[in-house]
C-alpha cells in the first residue's frame, strides 16, 4: 500500500528538486531546444521510473518544453513512491543537461499549474451524470459519488468540480476556472491580474484561494496548497 502524503510533506520533499506540490500532483516543467531533445529525455524519465511510470507519470511534450507531472492514478493523490520518482527525475534531467524548474525567476514563461473548472449548482447529483457524458469523463479513483468531481481519463483536459449553491443566482456566473499554482507563485499571478484590470472579489480563505472576476465579473479562483487543513 503507496503512503500518501499530507500537502505539507509533498511540498517539502519536493521543493528543493525543482519541483511544486499543486493540490494533489507534483509538476515540474524542463526547457528544451527541439522536439526531439523532449521526446529523448522523456524516453529517459520513463525509464527511469521504470514499471511505475505507468500509473504514476504524465508526460507532456513540446518543442521548447517538457511538462512532466506525478500522482498515483490509484488513490488520486501524491504519495512517498511519487516523491522518489520526482527526485529520480530530476537527476536523470540533469545527467542530461536540462534543469527542471517550476516557474518565473528559472527562465520559464509561466509557472507549472493545474486548471480545474467549478461548476455552481443546487442539484449537482442531477447534473452531474450530464457533464459526465457530453465531455466524456470519468469517475476519479476512490471519488464515485453522485457530487464527486470528474476528470479526463485520458488526462488531458481540466478536472471538473462542483460547488452547492444555497440559493438560485440567476444574475451570477455559474461556471468559473479555478488556476491551481504553486504557494510562491500566488502573490505574482494576483498582482498580475490586478494590473490586467482584474477585481479581487474576495480573499477570505487566502491562501487556499483568491476569487478574481474580470471587469464584467466573471470570476476565477487562484489556488494554492497552503491553509486547506484546517
Amino acid at each position: 500500500m503507496e503512503q500518501k502524503l499530507s500537502r505539507q510533506e509533498a511540498s517539502e520533499a519536493v521543493q528543493e528538486h525543482g519541483w511544486r506540490y499543486l493540490l494533489g500532483a507534483l509538476q515540474t516543467s524542463v526547457p528544451v531546444g527541439t522536439l526531439a531533445q523532449a521526446i529523448s529525455l522523456a524516453a529517459d524519465v520513463v525509464a527511469v521510473c521504470g514499471n511505475d511510470a505507468d500509473r504514476h507519470l504524465c508526460i507532456d511534450i513540446r518543442p521548447d518544453l517538457a511538462v512532466f507531472t506525478l500522482q498515483s492514478l490509484d488513490h488520486a493523490a501524491v504519495t512517498a513512491r511519487d516523491v522518489e520518482l520526482a527526485r529520480r527525475i530530476s537527476a536523470i534531467t540533469d545527467k542530461s543537461g536540462f534543469l527542471p524548474e517550476p516557474g518565473p525567476g528559472t527562465g520559464a514563461p509561466r509557472s507549472v499549474q493545474l486548471l480545474e473548472i467549478a461548476i455552481d449548482a443546487l442539484n449537482i447529483a442531477g447534473i452531474r451524470p450530464f457533464w459526465k457524458a457530453v465531455l466524456g469523463y470519468a469517475d476519479e479513483a476512490g471519488a464515485e459519488g453522485p457530487e464527486d468531481p470528474l476528470v479526463d481519463p485520458v488526462r488531458q483536459g481540466p478536472a471538473i468540480w462542483f460547488q452547492h449553491m444555497d440559493r438560485a443566482r440567476p444574475q451570477r456566473n455559474r461556471i468559473h476556472i479555478d488556476i491551481s499554482v504553486p504557494h510562491d507563485e500566488a502573490p505574482r499571478r494576483i498582482e498580475a491580474a490586478l494590473a490586467a484590470g482584474g477585481l479581487l472579489v474576495s480573499a477570505s480563505r487566502a491562501p487556499a484561494f483568491w476569487v478574481l472576476a474580470d471587469l464584467e465579473g466573471n470570476e476565477a479562483c487562484v489556488t494554492t496548497w497552503q491553509g486547506r487543513d484546517s
